[in-house]
């Protein structure tokens, strides 16, 4: 009695799942969203893909993927039953536990951020600044003014000064030197040659010289650091402020949201990429394994993962409330795990690192 007991309940989960196909092949709706769900064509791969293929054929079901194009399209199809099980990494959420019923969680995962990793600021990027700042403007008042000045000062010097060079471009000459001698150092080199009236002179020129090299010096180094904390990104407590790009009805756009963030949505991770690259967007938050294997994939694009994961949450296959199959794969999901084949299949994927 009880070795009939036992074998009953060993194939209840089977006929359970064989049930829910009722003679038909199961629609599995899938999201693309590497490395957990791949596509190569009209074939799917990824952990997802691959866990999935593992619980399934012991139950001998038959199915077909169906691709929709965000999480929350996926959702709803499983919620009124076009789809019959979600396959991807689909976050298990108090909104979507309410609609549909989770099988057994089969990742631990979270939210990161994207950044594009940047250099120093450049020549251009400097001069774009400055011009943004309205410094470019009065750079070129003072530039005017030097050329005025350099004029002045040879007609001046070659007036009262007798040692003074006759020929003008000697004199235009010896007249630039003085000036940028003391719009760069403070320096009067001439200062002797007039007596008194030339050191008065020459301490006037002295304060000008000291204040041009001041705003120089502090417009440009002001550019440089803002440039260089525009794109410093270290964190979640980086981003307001900023455009944060997510993809289109994903855990990271409604957590963005309710954290008041400005958010750009994408498809897709290639097109959010595209908007960071572009500027659309200073960084992207989504799903943790995902950039990661994004920027590990793409090593020759300036791309980091920057910051600890925030907003931990876990993965699983989602069914109509009321399916059955939801129970056999939890039972085939923790007979995977017990054997060691679902820590198998993410090394498979994620290598070593945790």
């Amino acid at each position: 009695m009880l070795l009939l007991l036992f074998v009953v309940s060993w194939l209840a989960p089977a006929a359970l799942a064989q049930g829910t196909a009722t003679g038909n092949q199961l629609n599995v709706g899938v999201y693309v969203s590497p490395p957990f769900v791949m596509k190569d064509g009209a074939h799917y791969s990824g952990m997802a893909i691959d866990l999935w293929e593992a619980t399934a054929k012991p139950l001998g079901v038959t199915y077909a993927y169906h691709e929709y194009p965000s999480f929350e399209a996926l959702t709803e199809a499983v919620q009124r039953g076009e789809a019959d099980v979600a396959v991807s990494n689909l976050t298990i959420t108090k909104d979507r536990v309410e609609r549909i019923t989770f099988s057994q969680p089969w990742y631990d995962a979270g939210l990161r951020i994207m950044v594009a990793e940047r250099g120093r600021a450049g020549f251009g990027q400097v001069l774009s600044g400055l011009e943004r700042a309205g410094h470019i403007t009065t750079m070129a008042w003072l530039a005017t003014i030097i050329a005025v000045a350099t004029l002045m000062l040879a007609l001046f010097y070659r007036r009262f000064d007798p040692d003074f060079p006759r020929r003008w471009h000697e004199g235009l000459a010896e007249s630039f030197y003085e000036v940028m001698s003391v719009a760069t150092s403070g320096k009067v080199t001439r200062a002797n040659a007039l007596g008194w009236i030339g050191r008065i002179s020459g301490g006037v020129w002295m304060v000008c010289g000291v204040a041009v090299i001041a705003y120089f010096t502090s417009s440009v180094t002001s550019v440089m650091t803002a440039l260089t904390l525009t794109h410093q990104i270290n964190s979640l407590a980086d981003l307001p402020g900023r455009t944060v790009g997510v993809r289109g009805g994903s855990v990271a756009e409604r957590y963005s949201n309710e954290l008041r963030l400005v958010t750009r949505s994408y498809s897709n991770i290639d097109d959010a990429v595209a908007g960071l690259g572009s500027g659309e967007v200073a960084a992207i938050t989504g799903d943790a394994p995902v950039l990661e294997y994004y920027a590990h994939t793409h090593a020759k694009s300036p791309l980091a993962v920057v910051g600890p994961i925030f907003h931990p949450d876990k993965y699983g296959f989602a069914f109509r409330h009321g399916d059955n199959l939801s129970h056999a794969i939890t039972l085939q999901i923790l007979a995977l795990q017990e054997e060691g084949e679902l820590e198998a299949l993410r090394r498979k994927y994620f290598g070593n690192e945790r």
